[in-house]
């Protein structure tokens, strides 16, 4: 198991879970942050010490108070922690829970695992270290799910904007002018009557509303 861990939590409640997930585990080092900076901060004065951090916990939303921060959030830390030790395994903890957001984490920063916090999440919290100590990623299975529905359809721009504009509240009749005003073709109301037919055919629902919910769950709009 992982001997030196870096927790990067805000909530002290939920400091307390990953601290008792890592003894339980038998982790021999960990080290915890309250804020982004600071958390940085131990990375590089571990590295300056040679003896860096084998993991990241770190939590995606911060509160801010009047600590003024540099990083603003988990995915500034994720970011800033990769260019300093590339070979440092990072696990998201967090509440956010739309499948294109976590995906995107996944793609872009390249995390190692997440676990979203919610009922059970301490027994996944073990399940994930154990896969990231053998150098494998924790991909939850319902995201997998979840991904794999979201990919059936790809969203191009002018999917998100016609979306958008519903979940705006404009009436689908007016969509084809914002749509020329934004020069983004086909703009026709026939055009955008098929596009949303389309979309809805093949992630299989019947009305705009159950499109609109769908894709602010996904993290798509």
């Amino acid at each position: 198991m992982f001997k030196t861990i870096l927790i990067a939590e805000d909530h002290e409640s939920a400091s307390i879970s990953v601290r008792k997930t890592l003894q339980d585990l038998g982790v021999a080092h960990t080290d915890y942050a309250y804020y982004c900076d600071d958390a940085l901060t131990k990375i590089k004065i571990a590295l300056r010490n040679q003896q860096p951090f084998e993991l990241l916990v770190t939590d995606l939303f911060f509160e801010e108070d009047q600590q003024k921060q540099i990083l603003n959030g988990g995915e500034a830390l994720i970011a800033a922690a990769r260019q300093l030790q590339p070979g440092l395994k990072i696990l998201v903890f967090s509440a956010e829970h739309r499948a294109a957001v976590i995906d995107r984490l996944f793609k872009e920063l390249h995390i190692s695992g997440y676990v979203r916090k919610a009922r059970y999440d301490a027994q996944e919290l073990k399940t994930a270290m154990e896969t990231l100590f053998k150098n494998k990623q924790h991909y939850p299975s319902h995201l997998r799910q979840a991904v794999k529905a979201m990919n059936t359809h790809e969203f191009t721009t002018l999917d998100i904007t016609i979306i958008s504009l519903l979940s705006g509240g404009i009436h689908q009749k007016d969509i084809p002018v914002h749509l020329q005003q934004k020069n983004l073709h086909p703009s026709g109301l026939s055009s955008v009557e098929k596009r949303l037919g389309h979309i809805k055919a093949n992630l299989g629902f019947s009305k705009n509303e159950q499109l609109i919910a769908y894709c602010k769950d996904m993290g798509i709009i």
